[in-house]
């Protein structure tokens, strides 16, 4: 067993991101200023597309997107089952009803079948999550989007890296949005952008969060000389600080090497589980990238003789942190009661749900925690 306790999605910091922070610090500008527009502008430029805003975390960008959208009271937007609660609360705070449609039970990604069927006249938008990093059946849900005139919104919290068919995930759909809280790809600590193609789109989520003041409003207590702003829409205080770009955009520069480090963690554990009695991640897809976000197995407890929470706490005995992404979102007591949805009506979001491990997978892990992981995998099934 470890000696030390094996944090789950503990992230790779260098000195580059500490130097960065400090020499904010020194600045004292530490609010929304220089660090966040550099930080826009190398995002931006990552996923080849003009318009990126920086946030306080992919909700805060889910709930801008919708608002941006034109979506409100009376709307519905579709989504997966199998999502972490901010998607489903975002549409709420934006005033709208969530729909759900189930999963393809192989990719985890929401099914564009059940997309249709759930489609009536007061659906505005499809919010596809691609699960882990493995990116969403785009071209069946472009086409639904486009043949009834639905707005998309993306939710890439998993999917930095991600691309479909040559395309970067986030670009298929009116916005995409991003999580860089300190589970993820990239990490600012807490923090999210939105990518848009719209100028117009852009400068209202920018606006909407800084309180709806006018226009480069974080300016006004600049070198220039005071800046007087004005209010011109009630909003939202979801501004990202020069304190969490000055992470993000020396995280940016790592971007391809931590995902090829993730993508070979990924492989090693696809080869060192081969021969138990679980079920791994999918291949992926041809012609597409996976982020390699989460690597998620599934405990059948008849096939394994050992229940998913028995699991759980048997690899925590074994001093190594996992997760569990994520018990469906009808097994939670708001949304029975708010909605009234029931596991069972999402069959394939249920039972995943129920069996699903996320384990270790960060680019900060060494040879020696993998190996730690898979010893301990290994000596809990066989």
């Amino acid at each position: 067993m470890r000696k030390e306790f094996l944090v789950y999605g503990s992230p790779a910091i260098e000195n580059a991101e500490i130097e960065e922070v400090l020499s904010v610090m020194k600045s004292g500008w530490l609010g929304t200023g220089p660090k966040v527009a550099r930080f826009e502008r190398d995002f931006a430029q990552y996923k080849g597309i003009e318009h990126s805003i920086a946030l306080n975390s992919c909700t805060a960008a889910l709930h801008l997107s919708i608002l941006a959208a034109g979506i409100g009271e009376g709307d519905e937007v579709i989504t997966t089952p199998l999502t972490f609660c901010a998607t489903i609360n975002a549409i709420i705070h934006a005033g709208a009803t969530p729909v759900l449609a189930d999963i393809d039970p192989l990719t985890m990604n929401i099914s564009p079948s059940e997309v249709e069927v759930k489609i009536t006249p007061k659906t505005k938008a499809i919010l596809p999550v691609h699960f882990s990093g493995r990116p969403c059946d785009m071209d069946a849900l472009r086409r639904i989007a486009d043949n009834h005139k639905l707005k998309m919104i993306e939710d890439c919290a998993h999917a930095i890296e991600t691309e479909y068919k040559g395309r970067k995930a986030g670009t298929f759909g009116d916005f995409g949005c991003f999580s860089f809280y300190v589970t993820k790809n990239i990490v600012t600590g807490e923090g999210g952008m939105v990518i848009t193609k719209s100028e117009e789109d852009a400068a209202r989520i920018k606006m909407l969060g800084l309180h709806g003041m006018s226009k480069d409003a974080w300016k006004r207590f600049g070198d220039e000389g005071y800046k007087h702003y004005q209010v011109v829409e009630c909003g939202y205080k979801y501004n990202m600080m020069d304190l969490q770009a000055a992470i993000g955009i020396h995280q940016m520069q790592r971007v391809e090497t931590y995902w090829h480090r993730r993508q070979a963690i990924w492989q090693r554990y696809h080869e060192a589980f081969a021969g138990l009695p679980i079920t791994l991640p999918a291949p992926v897809e041809q012609n597409t990238r996976h982020a390699y976000h989460l690597y998620t197995i599934l405990i059948d407890e008849q096939r394994c003789g050992i229940s998913r929470d028995r699991f759980l706490d048997a690899m925590t005995a074994q001093n190594i942190g996992i997760g569990v992404h994520y018990l469906s979102i009808p097994e939670h007591p708001y949304y029975q009661q708010t909605f009234g949805w029931q596991p069972e009506g999402y069959p394939h979001a249920m039972r995943i749900g129920r069996q699903t491990v996320s384990l270790p997978l960060s680019a900060k892990l060494s040879d020696e925690d993998v190996g730690d992981v898979i010893e301990a995998v290994r000596g809990i099934l066989l």
